[in-house]
Order: structure tokens, then sequence, then C-alpha cells
């Protein structure tokens, strides 16, 4: 059995939430965070996020107008211009595009939704890099690495991202070359299923198989954590294009479940 649809948005939503309004009550502060509940959904707000990548929402089992007037309230009243909802594509409605053009939400970018069943041990990938579990005392390095990958270069989103190392329900991954951390990624456990979040590697250390040892070791990580389903996020291939993401994780035992439109709102 394939993970319902329901959970697997849920999980990935879930796992965003936490993994920034779970951060100290100075750090929300000086950020901007705020989250809310919506019925199934879950809403979230980054306020001194530049790029807006953290201002969504999503776990929609169902789509109604009430519901996305709520969440474009919140992303309103949380000081923002524009955020995203990511809602599968079977849920959308048969007049999606009059609701669309009624609250302003446009299309924006593509993401292939992956999801892999725990129903064996996931073998472990050889490397010549060294795979392990990130201490709390590794926190600040692999925050940097996974942030500064990622674009985010902010000493306060730095911090948001190392104070989530040995929190409840997450696990920390990273791939080291002696004794220098080149790649990153981490799992959240949300009951039955768990998400793949925040894998990166640096330039220099691409193409030596970090990204498909990490997604192995973090495969087993979800099993011994009890997990039936992992499910993952990249972005969707177009014509021509190729994600080396995205085939890795087919690599890794993953499959593709659908291609998922971010629909951003944007306040007029």
């Amino acid at each position: 059995m394939t993970v319902p649809i329901g959970l697997a948005e849920q999980t990935e939503i879930a796992a965003y939430v936490d993994f920034v309004a779970g951060a100290p009550e100075p750090l929300r502060e000086k950020l901007g965070i705020s989250s809310r509940r919506v019925g199934d959904l879950q809403a979230l707000v980054l306020r001194e996020d530049p790029s807006g990548f953290f201002n969504r929402a999503g776990g929609f089992e169902s789509v109604s107008v009430e519901t996305l007037t709520e969440v474009c309230d919140f992303f309103r009243a949380g000081g923002l211009s524009a955020g995203a909802f990511a809602i599968a594509p079977s849920l959308l409605p048969a007049d999606w595009a009059t609701t669309a053009a009624q609250l302003n939400l446009t299309e924006s970018t593509r993401f292939a939704k992956l999801a892999c069943t725990l129903d064996t041990v996931p073998a472990a990938v050889d490397s010549d890099l060294r795979i392990a579990r990130v201490e709390p005392e590794q926190a600040e390095q692999f925050a940097t690495v996974m942030m500064n990958t990622f674009g985010f270069t902010t000493p306060a989103m730095i911090d948001l991202t190392a104070s989530c190392v040995g929190r409840e329900n997450w696990q920390q991954y990273a791939a080291w070359d002696n004794d220098e951390l080149v790649a990153v990624g981490s799992i959240f456990v949300n009951g039955a299923c768990a998400d793949m979040f925040g894998g990166a590697t640096t330039p220099a250390a691409r193409g030596r198989g970090a990204q498909s040892a990490l997604l192995a070791a973090r495969l087993r990580g979800a099993r011994e954590a009890g997990c039936r389903w992992v499910v993952a996020e990249t972005g969707a291939e177009g014509p021509g294009e190729h994600n080396t993401s995205l085939h890795n994780m087919l690599r890794a035992g993953f499959t593709h479940l659908y291609d998922r439109v971010t629909w951003r709102w944007t306040a007029v």
C-alpha cells in the first residue's frame, strides 16, 4: 500500500512548521515566525526571509475557498506580500481556475512528490565519505553547510537550523571528507511517515555519492524509528531537464507519486 496523499502532504508541512516554529522564542521574534493550523492544513510565516521560501501552507485533504481565504489573511497579518500553497493535483476542485483567480493565486515552481515504502531494511551505499548522525556539538557546522548551500547565509537562519539538531522527531545526518563536513540531510518523523528534509552537498564534494549514501542512511533511520513510509520532494523535470536529486531518489527505491504545482498568493 502506498502512502495516503493526505498523510504525505501533512508530513511535509509538519516538517517545515516544526523546523521553523520550533526554534527558541528569541529567534522566532527576530525572524517574525508564526504558524497556524486551519482544519487539516498548517500555514507558516517567516517574515524575515527575503526568499519567501518558508512562507507556505500545506497538508490539504480538501480545498475550500473559506480555508484558502483564512490562510491568505494569516499571511497578510504576518506582514507578507506573498505566500505559497502546496496542494496535491488530485485535490484541486473542478472550479479551481475560478478560485485561483478570485484569490490571486498563480502557478509557480513545480515539485515532484515521491514516496518509499519501508518493507525491508534499505541497503547501505558504499562511499569514500564517512556517513554518521550529527551530534549536538556539530550543530553549527551542520547548519552552516546546509544553509550556505541553499543560499541562506544570514546568522539568524544558521542559528535557526542549528537549533533543530537533536530536537524530538528529528534525525540529522552528514557526510565527512576526513574532518570536513561536506553534505547533510535530515528526516522528520511524523508517526508512520517520515519526510526527507534539507539534503545538501557542497559544490566541491558533488559527484562522490554523498546524497545517495545519505538517502540510504536516512531510510534506515526512518525504519528504525518505526516508520512505514518516507516521502520526499524535489524539483520536477521539465522537457530537456535533468534533476540529479530526483534520479538519486528513484535509484534509492522511491516511487514518483505526482508533480505538484506551487500556487503563489500575492497580496493586492
